[in-house]
């Protein structure tokens, strides 16, 4: 293989800001500086989410089940799946806070297991906090889970790992009782001691009467322009990822269109003889060591 691991700090271009903590995001909001977070999955996109001084969350997204691993949906992505993705993850981020997805089943079934997946989580996978979708309900979680030192941030709105009983990947809080349920949801999340809140695919107004509301941060997908920050799969953003193209997604690159153009160059140039060049891409042996080596093989009778 031609890719070999880099020398310790060999060539190594400096870490472009000082790593991000709870104080710096809360330093952000308090500012109205809109936070920055982007998804990645492994250790490729790690360092591509750091390539960014303005990048301020690493987010171990569960839609990794999706984009790397080729599930229908979220639900299907075990703890160990995660584990694996985030330690990757942790090995190539510099600056931006690690949070990570706790994926469906790992924090439904008791406190206690919830904790000890948290835990799991960062003694293994190396993340700074963990990301939880869901309501009031789910806020005795978030407050034990805080209590013992783990950073939560929250999610509600459009819930993907919940897509089957809410019949689809469908806009929330579009009613009088769903956006009073969300900002009731919100509210007993913040006081559980969520540092922050992800609002999906809600209407821009409720996005900002949400964040007007909160003393934490929400980051926002779908929430309209006006949340404390915006989040993308980073597949999206890039646009290497040819599945369903939400509203909410803008292309910032055409990644998959030079991906693709990149593999069938190669592969034309392999059909055609033309890769690898015998001058440039090739090794040698000296003449005479070669001489001496079919001299050989013909004492040999090969």
């Amino acid at each position: 293989m031609s890719v070999r691991p880099p020398a310790p700090n060999a060539n190594q271009p400096p870490i472009p800001r000082k790593k991000v903590t709870l104080n710096t995001l809360h330093n952000l909001h308090a500012s109205h500086t809109p936070i920055a977070m982007v998804t990645a999955y492994d250790y490729p996109t790690a360092i591509a989410c750091s390539s960014s001084p303005l990048t301020d969350i690493t987010l171990v997204g569960d839609s990794l089940a999706q984009v790397c691993l080729g599930l229908p949906s979220t639900t299907q992505l075990t703890l160990d799946d995660m584990i694996h993705h985030a330690r990757a993850v942790s090995r190539g981020s510099t600056h931006p806070l690690l949070v990570a997805d706790m994926p469906f089943g790992s924090y439904q079934v008791s406190t206690e297991r919830t904790l000890e997946n948290a835990i799991r989580l960062v003694q293994e996978a190396h993340i700074e906090g963990v990301k939880l979708e869901g309501g009031a309900e789910i806020a005795p979680l978030v407050r034990k889970l805080v209590g013992i030192g783990i950073p939560v941030m929250a999610h509600v709105g459009l819930l993907p790992q919940r897509h089957t009983s809410l019949s689809g990947y469908k806009v929330q809080g579009r009613s009088v009782e769903s956006a009073r349920k969300l900002m009731e949801d919100a509210l007993a999340l913040q006081d559980a001691g969520a540092f922050s809140m992800v609002v999906e695919a809600v209407p821009k107004e409720l996005g900002k009467y949400v964040t007007e509301k909160l003393k934490i941060p929400t980051i926002g997908i779908g929430a309209g322009p006006w949340t404390s920050g915006q989040v993308l799969v980073i597949d999206d953003l890039l646009g290497t990822w040819s599945g369903h193209k939400a509203k909410f997604v803008r292309r910032f690159a055409n990644i998959k269109e030079v991906r693709d153009a990149g593999i069938h160059k190669y592969a034309e140039a392999v059909r055609d003889r033309s890769f690898p060049d015998p001058a440039t891409e090739s090794y040698t042996i000296d003449s005479q060591e070669w001489e001496r080596f079919l001299e050989g093989e013909l004492r040999r009778g090969a």
